[in-house]
């Protein structure tokens, strides 16, 4: 809801009306496909939220977002992979079929418009990996220089799963008028957080308002930003 308020102001200063922006989504679970049509109603948010298999059945095959919000299944290793092999969204490299963390960072590109953004969280893994053609899919997508922010977050953080995690910020047309072409911003939020209980973490508005400062301040291109040893790096990956 935040994210609506902050592209929908309405309030004629060039922002838009909530009515002026569309809404997509796709939900395989069908009580989870239930819970978010309800949530965008009780808001008054029209949204067309289909629900079915994004990899085998994509409901919105034409779609070209401007914003992507996503949180996938982590490492997800029966998604019928090996039935999509050509398939037209793998630009990168067919993902491994014991694997889906590739094919969804795919799907996602796959449906940005030429000056749209994604974020969204995957395991940890999805920084290193290289089984099965992993390495050279990540390769690929950072010399095409899409990437625009990764963020290294603290474990525990989801109460479905205790591995760490990290976001992915990609953009489209970062090497044609957008700041900082070629260089992607690197932050290490693992030690923010505090426990709530003996297994569960919790960010503070403190925690979220730093990192998302730092974010803004270095993709401004403006001098509030600045590496900071043990927590924020901006680096040029590809020449």
């Amino acid at each position: 809801m935040d994210f609506i308020r902050a592209h929908a102001t309405g309030n004629g200063n060039g922002g838009r009306a909530r009515g002026d922006i569309s809404i997509y989504g796709q939900e395989s679970n069908y009580t989870t496909w239930r819970l978010a049509r309800m949530n965008l109603a009780i808001r008054g948010i029209e949204g067309q939220i289909a629900q079915g298999d994004s990899f085998h059945n994509d409901r919105h095959p034409d779609l070209r977002a401007d914003y992507i919000l996503a949180n996938p299944p982590f490492n997800v290793s029966d998604w019928g992979g090996e039935r999509l092999r050509d398939d037209k969204r793998w630009e990168y490299g067919a993902p491994p079929v014991g694997n889906a963390n590739f094919a969804w960072v795919q799907h996602f590109l796959y449906h940005l418009a030429p000056r749209g953004v994604a974020g969204f969280v995957l395991a940890n893994g999805s920084m290193s990996s290289s089984q099965s053609g992993e390495g050279e899919i990540r390769k690929g997508i950072v010399e095409a220089g899409l990437v625009d922010c990764i963020i290294a977050l603290p474990g525990q953080l989801f109460r479905s799963t205790q591995i760490p995690a990290c976001l992915w910020f990609l953009r489209q047309g970062r090497n044609t008028g957008e700041s900082r072409p070629g260089e992607t911003l690197f932050i290490d939020a693992r030690k923010l957080g505090h426990m709530v209980d003996r297994t569960h973490r919790d960010l503070s508005a403190e925690d979220i308002t730093r990192i998302a400062d730092t974010y803004h301040a270095w993709r401004g291109g403006s001098g509030d930003y600045a590496d900071v040893p043990g927590f924020c790096k901006g680096n040029y990956i590809f020449d």
